[in-house]
């Protein structure tokens, strides 16, 4: 579907410029969002026992057996202009998240691409697998989603508006200058697209696509910095070190998409939001075992 003409021809019936349309279609992100329910055609598997090719080992992070967390078909999924994923075939994500998120390391976390016409059985669990959860089938609709910079959701007070400008920095306040510039109608585009593909009205299982958590961004940013000034190719003054990172976040943010994003419960003890970053570059060119994930665990 044209996601983009959609807007388009809505923004222009209330008279809204074509070219803004354009610059603003730049920085929406349509995400698919994952949920259970009795209605919908269902797109994938949550919990229960994956479908790994014939002869595959259940993903391990070199020790243990991940836990499987869900699955999707990708022929069955609705297609969004600028995420690549797959065409057809399968995806399926399993994360550890209490070693994610203690450690840090990707090895906790695997992606698994199983494409179209692979002989498939439905993996078998063992005593080293932890337990399985209930299965259920997930349906798909689409989300808006905006940069963090277009500061959609914020309910600042009218009176504070002068205090809060007053609080950002440099680089912010000459990014709420260039949006203040370029995109004078986005509380009305923002309305529309939010109409179009409207936010949660309900409980998700999970989101496909759409923007990196900010803060991860901003942890790549920092890592990235870093590394340049350690091999000597740029030197940053400790005073601009806040700034450079701002611009750096802000440029990584362009490049990175969420490749999936879930809440996972553990009974005992805490929540768990689990994540898969990816590249757009290595999306769109199949390289799948890219994908970063991480956790964070919630009392």
């Amino acid at each position: 579907m044209d996601h983009e003409g959609q807007l388009r021809r809505a923004a222009l019936a209330l008279g809204i410029p074509d070219d803004e349309v354009s610059r603003f279609s730049q920085h929406l992100r349509l995400s698919i969002r994952l949920s259970g329910g009795p209605s919908g055609v269902p797109v994938g598997q949550f919990g229960g026992l994956p479908r790994l090719p014939v002869g595959m080992d259940w993903p391990s992070d070199g020790v243990d057996p991940l836990p499987f967390i869900f699955s999707v078909d990708c022929a069955a999924l609705p297609r969004v202009d600028g995420f690549g994923l797959p065409a057809d075939g399968s995806l399926l994500f399993f994360l550890n998240q209490e070693q994610a998120a203690a450690t840090g390391e990707r090895r906790y976390g695997r992606v698994v691409y199983v494409p179209a016409g692979t002989d498939t059985e439905v993996a078998a669990a063992s005593a080293d697998h932890a337990v399985v959860d209930e299965q259920y089938d997930v349906s798909a609709t689409l989300r808006a989603e905006f940069p963090e910079w277009f500061g959609v959701g914020e309910d600042d007070e009218d009176e504070d508006e002068d205090e809060d400008e007053d609080d950002l920095s440099p680089f912010q306040q000459q990014v709420a200058r260039d949006l203040e510039r370029d995109l004078p109608h986005l509380d009305e585009l923002c309305a529309l697209a939010n109409g179009l593909w409207p936010p949660d009205d309900g409980y998700t299982s999970a989101y496909l696509g759409g923007y990196a958590d900010p803060e991860v961004i901003k942890g790549f940013a920092e890592q990235t910095l870093a590394w340049r000034e350690k091999t000597g190719e740029i030197v940053i003054p400790v005073a601009k070190w806040y700034s450079r990172v701002e611009e750096e976040t802000h440029r990584l943010t362009t490049e990175w998409v969420s490749l999936a994003r879930f809440p996972v419960d553990n009974e005992l003890y805490y929540r768990s939001d689990g994540r898969f970053v990816i590249r757009h570059d290595d999306l769109a060119a199949g390289r799948l075992d890219e994908a970063l994930s991480m956790a964070e665990l919630i009392p």
